[in-house]
């Protein structure tokens, strides 16, 4: 899992790649240290492009990417979101979304 340190990388992943995940946690959230290895699982098994961020620590992408809690996963496919959830991660859901998109390669 990559991290992204700037809003331009991640505006970069976003008009680039065809498709990837963006992770989104806290430093002091023990809920998103507990859900990145699950979520690494998943994207490692589908072999599904993932990034992660530290919303604290690009203050532009809370506001640009409508943060408002997390740990947060968002789903980008061809330029734009089409899948997001946050706090509570139904990873049963999430998989079932990536694997949608990896039949659409």
């Amino acid at each position: 899992m990559q991290k992204l340190e700037t809003y331009k990388q991640i505006l970069n992943k976003i008009k680039k790649e065809k498709y990837f995940l963006l992770y989104v946690s806290m430093n002091n959230c023990s809920i998103c240290h507990a859900d990145m290895p699950k979520v690494e699982k998943i994207v490692n098994e589908e072999n599904f492009p993932v990034y992660y961020i530290e919303a604290t620590e690009i203050p532009e992408a809370i506001g640009q990417l409508s943060l408002f809690s997390v740990p947060v996963v968002i789903l980008f496919y061809e330029g734009r979101e089409i899948h997001r959830q946050a706090k509570i991660i139904d990873f049963n859901e999430l998989n079932y979304r990536m694997k949608q998109i990896c039949q659409n390669k």
